[in-house]
C-alpha cells in the first residue's frame, strides 16, 4: 500500500516517510497542492496525509479537487486546531485530523487505524450482492434488496450504488452531488435529502426492521447493508 504526504516543509516529509516506511508502508511526497491532485489522478493511493497550508492551494481546497476523482482517505495535518477547520475537514470526508506538533508515532498509529477500517469496510459490488441484503446488476442498472427489484429512478439508482461501494463509509453531501448529480446543473445540496428520503421509503417494504441508511449529523450518510 502506498501513502501520498503533501506537505511543504521537508522535514516533515521525511520524518513521516521514514516512520511509515519503518512500518512497511511505501510513500511518495510532494509540497504543491495541484501535484497533489494531479498525482491522485494517475496513481493508486490507500491514504493522503494532507496539509492544510500548502503554498499553492488551501488542503481544503485540494481535498475538494481529489474528491472528484478520488476516494482515498484523507488525513489532514494542520497547524490550527480550531473546532471550525475539523468540522470543515470532515464534512469534506476526512478521516482524520492531527494539528502540529504531532508524534510521528502517533500519527503512523491512526494511519494503521484508518486502513484497517477502510479495509474492514471497502468491499466491492461483489462483495455487497453476497451480503445477501442488496445485489447490484450494473450492466442493468438495477438494485435488488433481499430478492426484490427496487423501483429506482436514474438518480435514486446512482445514490444508493454509490453508497454500496463502500459500506460504513461516511459520503458528505458535497461528494455525492459531484458524483450522482453530475450531469444536472443548478442542482441544490438538499437534493440529496430529498432523495435519501425517497430511497429509505422504498427500502421500507424489503427492509421493514431496520433502516441501512445512516445518517451523521452535519457530516453525510453512510449505509450499513
Amino acid at each position: 500500500m502506498k501513502i501520498l504526504i503533501v506537505d511543504d516543509e521537508p522535514a516533515i516529509t521525511d520524518t513521516l516517510a521514514y516512520a511509515l516506511a519503518a512500518e512497511g508502508y511505501a510513500t511518495d511526497c510532494c509540497g504543491l497542492g495541484q501535484e497533489a491532485v494531479e498525482w491522485t489522478r494517475t496513481r493508486d493511493y490507500a491514504l493522503v496525509i494532507l496539509d492544510v497550508g500548502l503554498p499553492d492551494m488551501n488542503g481544503f481546497d485540494v481535498c475538494r479537487a481529489l474528491r472528484r476523482h478520488s476516494e482515498a482517505p484523507v488525513m489532514f495535518l494542520t497547524a490550527r486546531a480550531e473546532e471550525v477547520d475539523r468540522v470543515v475537514g470532515l464534512e469534506l470526508g476526512a478521516d482524520d485530523y492531527v494539528a502540529k506538533p504531532f508524534s510521528p508515532r502517533e500519527l503512523v498509529a491512526r494511519v494503521r487505524a484508518i486502513l484497517r477500517r477502510t479495509r474492514s469496510h471497502v468491499r466491492t459490488r461483489e462483495d455487497a450482492a453476497d451480503s445477501g441484503v442488496f445485489a447490484i446488476d450494473a450492466e442493468g442498472l438495477r438494485i435488488a434488496c433481499r430478492g426484490q427489484w427496487l423501483n429506482l429512478t436514474r438518480y435514486e439508482y446512482r445514490l444508493l450504488a454509490c453508497l454500496l461501494e463502500h459500506p460504513g463509509r461516511v459520503f458528505s453531501r458535497d461528494f455525492l452531488m459531484r458524483r450522482v448529480w453530475q450531469d444536472a446543473e443548478e442542482t441544490e445540496e438538499r437534493t440529496v435529502d430529498t432523495h435519501i428520503k425517497t430511497l429509505r421509503a422504498k427500502l421500507r417494504l424489503p427492509l421493514p426492521e431496520r433502516d441501512p441508511i445512516i445518517t451523521h449529523r452535519g457530516l453525510g450518510y453512510s449505509i450499513d447493508p
